[in-house]
This record gives C-alpha cells, structure tokens and sequence, in this order.
C-alpha cells in the first residue's frame, strides 16, 4: 500500500501540480480511510464500493462538516482512478458512491469604507514595520492574490516601472495581475528599506518579503497577526480582517463597480468560473439598486 501511495502522491505533483499542503492532506485523508478499513479487517487498496459507503457513513456520524467529506470523496475518486489506470484495480469502487450534499456559505466582505479605514491607519505608521504593512496591504487589495501567492513572490516584483505581476498559483499554473498606482507606490517605499528586513548576515534574499521563518519569507500566519491588530488599531472587529477577507474584497468591490465576471476569475486565478460564481450576490445587490434607481416606477 505504501508505495502505491507514494506514487499516487508523486503523480500528483508532477501531474497535476498539487501543492504540498494538498498532498499532505490528501496522504492523512487516504491514512485516515486506510485505519478504518483495518478495523473492518480489509485494506485501501482492496476496499469495496460497500466499504467506501461505510466510511462516508462513519465520516458523516461523526458530523464531518459537508465540504471535509466533499474533499476526501474527491481524493479517494482520485486515488481508485488512479489504481484502475495503472492496471492495479480491475474496478473502480467509487463510482457507486454520490456526491455529499454542499451549501457554499457567502464570503465576509469588507466595505469599501472599512478597507480606507485599514489603510488610513497602516499609512500613519512610517517606520519599516508600518510602510511594508502598507504594501501587503496595498497588494493584498489592488491584486487579489492569495496570501500564500503574496509572501512567497520574488525580489524582482519589485522592479521599477513594472505595471504587472506575474504569478505562480494553484497547479503551479502562471497569471499576469495588473498592478494599481497605490500598489506600486507602496512597492517603491517597501522596496526603499527593504534590507531592513534581511535576516542577520544575509545581504539578499530571493524573497520580496525576506523572514527569518524557516521558509524565508513572511508566513501566512504572520501576515494574519498583523491585519488583526491592524484591525483593532483601525476600530475595526479583528474577527472580520484576514488576507483572505481582502481578496474576497478586491473580487466584490471590482463586480460591484462593473467587472465582468470572467475577468475577476482570470484575475483571481480560479480554475473553474463556478468557483467566481460566489461573488454574484454583489451583481444582485448592484442590480436592485439600479433598478431602484432607474426604473420609472421607483421614482416617488
């Protein structure tokens, strides 16, 4: 078993381009089926459809939330797939389980109000902790990126007159993400004193946000800590601020003023337009108002 996991895993990467935080979930999910099944004294590669069904059972009596069960029903789809190309499974034992049932919750939105206030009060700190907070933030809202896209970009986004960035996100698949004037102003001050931020003994890094974290750039958690308190300072509810709140923002705010709706996918990197889907509830919102607005019998 273990080394078709391996190589499950292996294809994966070099395939599909899975992250390692995917394959690292995907490897405890398969694990995690792997000690049930031993209890019903069979094994993950010799599972039945019926074995299959029980484990979703299991998983849904123990109040799995739906979109964890969602996620390891797709990893085993894959995983048998797997085993039957490879000529290891002669079946398929999960084409007789369905799908759980999902409800995608609407994001938390920043208001346009809420945003100004977070990058008023990140502007009137000037020292080297305040102005590369004004850049995360800056970048944060103007691009949309995810934060785990933003702390690992390189030196280089930072270069003189660049008007765009070009991103390696999810399936290590490339985009190109438009840089506004206020994201650029804040890359040329952050990029000012930079090296302030160089860890000891270090006269560069291949990193625009240099860290002494074992990664060598700012961490995702970091980057939270700091929106949070930034949040508090800005008389805001902390619970409402993350970096993931502000891209969900930047997509909102675009929809709102007129985006179209594939351009923000584009822009946010998603694969499926499904998954941009989710910001319509902007594009109702912006509807009704116009039709408040516009509409001869609105008027009073």
């Amino acid at each position: 078993m273990a080394a078709r996991l391996d190589a499950f895993l292996e294809m994966m990467a070099a395939e599909r381009g899975s992250a390692r935080h995917t394959l690292e979930a995907y490897q405890r999910d398969l694990l995690d089926l792997n000690g049930f099944l031993k209890a019903r004294r069979t094994s993950l590669d010799q599972a039945q459809g019926k074995d299959l069904q029980e484990y979703l059972k299991y998983l849904a009596d123990q109040r799995t939330k739906a979109s964890t069960a969602a996620r390891r029903l797709s990893c085993l789809r894959q995983y048998y797939r797997f085993l039957y190309d490879e000529g290891a499974r002669e079946d398929d034992p999960t084409t007789v389980l369905e799908n759980p049932k999902t409800t995608r919750p609407l994001p938390k939105v920043l208001s346009e109000a809420e945003v100004d206030a977070l990058l008023h009060t990140a502007h009137r700190d000037g020292e080297p902790e305040g102005i590369r907070l004004v850049c995360l933030l800056e970048m944060l809202y103007a691009t949309g990126l995810r934060i785990s896209e933003l702390v690992a970009l390189p030196a280089n986004a930072a270069a003189p007159g660049r008007d765009f960035l070009t991103v390696r996100g999810k399936g290590n698949k490339e985009r190109i993400v438009p840089l506004s004037g206020p994201a650029k102003d804040a890359l040329s001050d952050y990029d000012s004193m930079r090296s302030v931020f160089l860890p000891k003994g270090m006269k560069d890094s291949p990193f625009l946000f240099p860290s002494t974290a074992k990664e060598g750039h700012l961490t995702r958690q970091r980057v939270g800590q700091l929106l949070k308190q930034l949040a508090l300072d800005a008389g805001l509810d902390p619970k409402k601020v993350s970096p993931h709140v502000l891209r969900h923002a930047f997509a909102s705010h675009l929809l709102h003023h007129g985006a179209d709706l594939r351009v923000v996918q584009q822009l946010l990197g998603h694969a499926d337009i499904s998954t941009t889907q989710i910001y319509t509830h902007v594009l109702g919102e912006k509807l009704r108002e116009l039709v408040e607005t516009a509409h001869p019998l609105a008027r009073g």
